[in-house]
């Protein structure tokens, strides 16, 4: 218990010099920028999932966050200044040669993509991937990693918040240069437990399992 706070302590005090003097939001305010992509899926899906989130974060951590998401395309003005990246959809994903380079230089370049299979994009997110970085391969992300136990707890990894094809969750990520650039969330559905609770009627401690999974996603994309 007392390294756990002192853990949270130092993660407190590292996130405030973060905000003081922010690369990500020159405001000092932590924003998720939802991806607006082609392709026919829903990049829309689960509409309260990324205000409750940000609700949640600014209620149980010092960072500071927006009360909504932003929506962005790739290449345009805002899509820059975005360094936490979400996207999430029930199907197909398509994005152009210029915007896959584009997303590929923005990553390598610091930024950071959540993508949240909402069951149904697996398999064209898989394919955008092998296209955006065909010299990498999309690995698992073990249980014993600072994802799983940077804020909170999860000692036995990705929790499984909607059940679809009997498959176990996975966290699946992309990494270059030791950092996480990627971070796929598969067969958890976290979204949907971000979501209002009326929406799904998600058991409350199912609720608090994704979005504590979720601030510890932020966190680490932050402090990394």
């Amino acid at each position: 218990m007392v390294i756990s706070n002192i853990k949270i302590i130092f993660l407190i005090l590292l996130l405030n010099i973060l905000f003081s003097d922010n690369d990500r939001n020159k405001s000092g305010v932590f924003s998720i920028s939802r991806i607006q992509y082609g392709g026919g899926g829903d990049w829309y899906a689960d509409k309260s999932s990324i205000p409750n989130l940000l609700k949640f974060i600014s209620e149980n951590t010092d960072i500071i966050t927006a009360d909504d998401q932003q929506v962005v395309k790739i290449g345009d003005n805002n899509f820059f200044s975005s360094n936490y990246l979400y996207m999430t959809g029930h199907g197909n994903i398509k994005l152009t040669d210029e915007e896959i380079i584009i997303l590929r230089e923005h990553l390598i370049g610091g930024a950071f993509l959540h993508a949240d299979d909402n069951y149904g994009m697996d398999q064209s997110f898989r394919e955008l991937l092998s296209k955006m970085f065909p010299e990498k391969e999309l690995i698992e992300i073990p249980p014993n990693h600072e994802l799983f136990n940077i804020y909170f707890e999860f000692p036995n990894g990705l929790p499984k918040i909607h059940e679809h094809d009997n498959k176990r969750a996975q966290a699946l990520g992309i990494f270059h240069k030791e950092k996480l650039i990627i971070l796929y969330t598969y067969e958890s559905d976290l979204g949907d437990g971000w979501e209002d609770p009326k929406v799904h009627n998600n058991p409350e401690d199912l609720r608090q399992k994704a979005l504590k999974m979720g601030t510890n996603i932020v966190t680490y994309s932050l402090v990394q």
